[in-house]
């Protein structure tokens, strides 16, 4: 018997009459994390990890019933025990452990299995049943080390910065803004956010999360304050008439998506970094091999193609599930 059941409303589990991250209105929502596909406006009562709660009242609104608990601080509903386990995606971000009568049944959400020294770093539980992310589910997604990757943004602000130009880096605003932040070299220049990114680094501050504190672009800074500098601002702001005042200027983006040919070019940014914050291709197989679980319920990416893998090359019983999580998006909406 299953644990959970897919409904128009979004996965959930009958037994204690909950939902996991549910795309509808519900009277009780347990939320993996607090990106927009994850976390939606709504719900009567939410159940969060501790790290989520500011953000989430700056996104959903301060009055929300929210409930949050530490990782593996264990809660009772109608005998079935839920607790949250860390998914390394981004701060706050919890895989979801439902166990009822010695099943056992984990629904990860979005996860990583590299750890990026701000999240707290993804562990497997071990489950009879497991629901995995398949966002970057293809061969082709191998991600390099982060230190790599950040000794590669780091020189391109150095080089900008020497040529007399500044540096726009795009990154969503919850998550990956605030891993690149706290990577960056603060010998090379001085560092600005924009205002989307710099309220949800203060939400994240306000809950123990250990964000660097870089000031927020405003109307009265002068240009000369932007000389040699690093703007971290939101896909969003791409193309806007707010990037007037960073001229001349650089322009980069991170994102898993910089892995594939002429993404960099599709959006129209000077410079690509292969950085995100989903499992690659390895990732996905190693957390998955990880849980020893039996079934394995496959959303959002290339499901089908994971799915034949972990049939073919493990006997994994795998299935797809048609859900609205949208994960690393290639078309960079927000989250």
């Amino acid at each position: 018997m299953s644990l959970l059941e897919l409904t128009p409303s979004g996965l959930y589990c009958p037994q204690a009459d909950v939902f996991i991250d549910p795309w509808k209105p519900v009277d009780r929502a347990v939320i993996t994390h607090a990106h927009a596909d994850h976390a939606r406006w709504g719900m009567k009562h939410y159940l969060a990890h501790h790290h989520s709660e500011q953000v989430m009242r700056l996104r959903l609104g301060q009055d929300i019933n929210l409930e949050t608990l530490e990782y593996s601080e264990p809660i009772h509903i109608n005998g079935v025990q839920i607790s949250l386990h860390p998914a390394g995606h981004i701060p706050g971000s919890a895989q979801v452990r439902l166990e009822f009568q010695g099943k056992v049944t984990v629904v990860s959400g979005d996860y990583k299995v590299e750890d990026d020294g701000l999240s707290t770093a993804f562990e497997p539980v071990k489950c009879h049943e497991f629901v995995s992310e398949c966002t970057f589910g293809m061969p082709i997604y191998k991600w390099q080390g982060q230190q790599q990757i950040f000794k590669e943004i780091n020189q391109w602000w150095k080089t900008n910065a020497k040529q007399g130009r500044n540096s726009v880096l795009f990154a969503y605003s919850l998550g990956k803004a605030q891993r690149v932040i706290n990577h960056l070299d603060t010998a090379i220049g001085a560092i600005f956010a924009h205002g989307a990114i710099w309220n949800t680094n203060q939400a994240l501050i306000a809950n123990g999360v250990p964000v660097m504190d870089i000031p927020k672009v405003t109307q009265e800074l002068p240009k000369s304050a932007f000389k040699g500098a690093m703007i971290i601002a939101p896909p969003a702001a791409m193309g806007s008439p707010w990037m007037k005042k960073f001229a001349p200027y650089r322009t980069g983006v991170c994102s898993g998506w910089m892995n594939v040919r002429g993404a960099r070019r599709r959006r129209a940014v000077d410079t690509g970094f292969v950085l995100s914050d989903h499992a690659d291709w390895p990732g996905l197989i190693q957390a998955i091999k990880a849980t020893e679980a039996e079934k394995v319920y496959l959303t959002h990416g290339s499901t089908a193609i994971f799915e034949r893998y972990l049939v073919e090359t493990f006997g994994i019983e795998a299935v797809s599930l048609n859900t609205l999580f949208e994960g690393d998006n290639a078309n960079f909406t927000e989250e």
